[in-house]
């Protein structure tokens, strides 16, 4: 029984430290990388590329927009192609970009031209990004269109 005991305890101490070390543990994107995934995730909306925006996003990601939220590639594809029949000429300017684990915060300048009126759209936008696995797994994006239209 004291045998036993003792090599339940040896295996409970290997397994905590084995699944606790780096080479187990969930991979942390580094700020470099999260900063060049923003950097090709505005530049698909800019350019209005549907498949680089999506493929971006994990199988079931996330972008949630005010008043709606699409789950998985398919949904945002189908919400993406939506949004670059209806409107044109993005224009997008990062300000700051905070980067932590698997997670950051983007501040940027939007805007936009509604094709069925020629109105543009302008807005101060700051998106709140999550990832996994060197993919975007959620994008919950907070507009502020009152501020832009004093600048």
């Amino acid at each position: 029984m004291f045998w036993l005991s003792q090599w339940l305890l040896l295996g409970t101490i290997l397994v905590s430290l084995t699944f606790s070390t780096p080479l187990f543990a969930s991979q942390s994107m580094n700020q470099k990388d999260i900063q060049i995934l923003i950097e090709k995730a505005k530049d698909a909306w800019v350019t209005q590329d549907v498949d680089a925006l999506t493929q971006l996003f994990t199988v079931d990601g996330e972008l949630i927009v005010p008043g709606q939220c699409w789950r998985g590639q398919e949904r945002i594809r189908e919400e993406v192609t939506h949004f670059k029949q209806q409107y044109s000429d993005v224009k997008i300017d990062i300000k700051r970009i905070i980067a932590g684990a698997n997670q950051a915060a983007v501040e940027w300048y939007y805007e936009d031209t509604e094709k069925a009126t020629g109105h543009r759209n302008k807005a101060d936008d700051v998106i709140v990004v999550d990832f996994r696995d060197n993919q975007i797994s959620r994008w919950r994006e907070y507009f502020d269109i009152q501020t832009p239209a004093n600048r």
